[in-house]
């Protein structure tokens, strides 16, 4: 008997200090496959996400709109929205790089757009050309702009618990960051931990450092295996937007160490040990994982999905 015909994971009362929904940004169609080595056919991807959405998964970051020669994977981008059949109370939020990344969206007819800057330095210098400081000058006119459009605008901000060039990145510079992409009007500040080295004595000092947590989430790379011990602490200090990829897909193309993401199947399967609510069909989610690695021809790197699957 299979772990799920017995029931299994035991769903228990939600502890005391935890949230009692999580909700899950679903980043596999973008940054799950911006990194892989050939291009996906733009069919695998609108069946990828239209799985995703019938799997109960109500974000969806759909693609990039990210200079083509940069990360060829994603050069599809208006071709993927003019195929996507959007489902009712899903959202299909998009990357945008810069103006001319906000002018592609706009024109695609989205309704919510991420940033991403950097905590770093060396990675503003490597991933934007551009200081830690004067990023966010470039940012600026994009965010305005796209709220004065009525989009949604959310922030990631990476390499906040290491950097491969810098080494450990100081609390308050993260917060100080941080707090910048707050301020010039985004609705949500989504931790990175790009190169996956974050352990939860670190997170517990980042997010308490802004404060509230609620407007903030977490996303963590799992390259040292503590992606789940730190979302767990990040949930106990009261965060309650999760990212993740379907299958453990992804890593970044502008840091070689950076590993695969947090697995949906496998954060979904502690939120169900926990008692959190999430909305996920984990069956289905396992399902639509396994048949993405086929489309991959490779296995899921998710420990849930290869229990599950095989």
């Amino acid at each position: 008997m299979g772990a799920r015909e017995a029931g299994l994971p035991e769903r228990v009362p939600s502890a005391a200090g935890l949230p009692e929904r999580v909700r899950i940004w679903e980043v596999g169609a973008r940054d799950g496959l911006q990194n892989e080595q050939s291009v996906v056919p733009v069919e695998v991807k609108l069946e990828f996400l239209d799985r995703l959405a019938a799997a109960g998964l109500s974000v969806l970051e759909a693609t990039s709109f990210v200079h083509p020669k940069w990360v060829p994977q994603l050069a599809d981008a208006e071709q993927l929205l003019a195929g996507l059949q959007r489902r009712e109370g899903v959202s299909y939020p998009v990357l945008v790089p810069n103006a001319r990344g906000l002018d592609r969206a706009l024109a695609a007819g989205v309704s919510g757009i991420a940033i991403f800057a950097s905590a770093t330095e060396t990675f503003a210098k490597r991933n934007l050309n551009s200081s830690l400081d004067e990023q966010f000058g470039m940012f600026e006119p994009v965010v305005t702009r796209a709220l004065a459009e009525g989009l949604e605008v959310r922030g990631y901000l990476s390499m906040c618990f290491g950097d491969p060039w810098e080494g450990a990145v100081p609390a308050e510079q993260v917060v100080a960051a941080g707090r910048r992409l707050l301020d010039m009007g985004c609705f949500q500040l989504s931790l990175g931990d790009t190169i996956g080295v974050a352990t939860p004595g670190q997170v517990e000092r980042v997010v308490a450092g802004f404060g509230a947590p609620d407007r903030l989430a977490v996303h963590f790379h799992d390259t040292y295996g503590q992606a789940l011990s730190n979302t767990l602490a990040a949930l106990r200090l009261g965060v309650s937007t999760v990212d993740s990829s379907a299958g453990g897909l992804g890593g970044c193309p502008y840091a070689e160490s950076a590993t695969g993401n947090l697995a949906t199947e496998d954060l979904v399967w502690m939120l169900d040990g926990l008692g959190i609510e999430h909305g996920v069909d984990l069956d289905a989610l396992v399902r639509t994982s396994a048949w993405m690695a086929q489309q991959l021809g490779r296995p899921s790197p998710s420990r849930v999905v290869q229990a599950l699957s095989g």
